[in-house]
């Protein structure tokens, strides 16, 4: 991505845009432009295809997905842009589930939707711009995780197996209504929690796995981390269709790009290692905190009724994963 990024960065050298606080000089869940000394906007875009068959649901899960990445800069969504494409031909009462899903979780946020674009495609997809507004002292980016530090998550892991499973063939309510719950989420508490105690740097979990946007921030941040598997939650169902190796499409594409950076410690199998490689959808919040802020975060994120774990610490490094049973 960083070669076909090359032509836009030489189009726009950092130095020539001192308003743009984050970019592609430097890229993170959203570009922040500072306005004023008080205000800067955050512009982000999400969308993809339905990972659940309800129509409303899936809307509400889009919405969620593109509105965390501004909850991850540590900032407040003021608006949203609709982006979808619509298939000729297909009952336009799933579309309008779609865009009532997708407007309630904006509403949800206290935003509100703005206008939006339609396009014909042959398979549906929706999804968010979310314009949002934080102080340009209190952006939180990928870069400041720092040694010592240790590591919480919020939401529980799995968003990608459950759904592919279910795709696949393996029925189960239970299963797909836990994940549909998690995903449809809003991480705005949390990641009001997060400001409030101060923390280094936070992202969230989406495509690129676990390990894969653990390594961002790590990578940003001229890091390193140290995770305990026993300590990472799972949705229902994830570890069972993990064992039968139901993985998303996803699990490959970060193995062959994100493998070199990660050591396994002994007695963890090729599916554990595949669980923590598989893209989420809508998932939580990786924050790096100061160990004497770490238990008060925690225990603040679980009297909110968030779900969260103190998963392992930074260390020394340079973008490096190392996972210990």
């Amino acid at each position: 991505m960083a070669q076909v990024l090359q032509p836009l960065n030489t189009l726009f050298p950092i130095e020539n845009y001192p308003e743009l606080l984050v970019g592609l000089g430097r890229p993170d869940d959203s570009a922040v432009y500072k306005i004023d000394d008080e205000r800067a906007l955050i512009s982000t875009v999400d969308f993809f295809p339905p990972v659940v068959d309800a129509p409303y649901d899936f809307g509400a899960i889009a919405a969620a997905n593109a509105l965390s990445d501004v909850y991850a800069m540590g900032g407040e969504p003021l608006f949203a842009i609709n982006l979808a494409a619509f298939p000729d031909g297909l009952d336009l009462d799933i579309l309008t589930e779609i865009l009532r899903g997708g407007g309630e979780k904006v509403r949800e946020a206290g935003a509100v939707i703005a206008g939006g674009h339609t396009i014909t495609d042959k398979e549906p997809k929706y999804g968010l711009a979310v314009t949002g507004v934080v102080h340009p002292d209190g952006i939180i980016t990928k870069g400041g995780a720092k040694p010592g530090d240790k590591l919480i998550l919020t939401k529980k892991l799995g968003t990608g197996v459950v759904t592919t499973a279910l795709q696949l063939g393996e029925k189960n309510d239970t299963h797909l209504q836990a994940a549909i719950e998690s995903m449809s989420h809003l991480n705005k508490t949390a990641s009001q929690i997060a400001q409030e105690i101060g923390v280094h740097a936070m992202t969230d979990i989406t495509g690129y796995s676990l390990i894969g946007h653990t390594h961002e921030m790590m990578h940003l941040s001229q890091t390193a981390a140290h995770i305990n598997l026993s300590t990472l939650q799972w949705l229902p169902g994830t570890q069972e269709y993990g064992e039968k190796e139901l993985n998303s499409g996803g699990m490959g594409r970060n193995l062959a790009f994100y493998g070199k950076w990660v050591q396994f410690g002994a007695g963890i199998s090729i599916q554990q290692q595949n669980l923590l490689y598989d893209s989420e959808t809508s998932g939580g919040l990786l924050m790096a905190v100061a160990e004497d802020k770490s238990q008060n975060l925690y225990d603040q994120l679980l009297a909110a009724g968030e779900t969260a774990s103190i998963i392992g610490e930074v260390g020394s490094g340079h973008g490096e994963i190392f996972i210990s049973r």
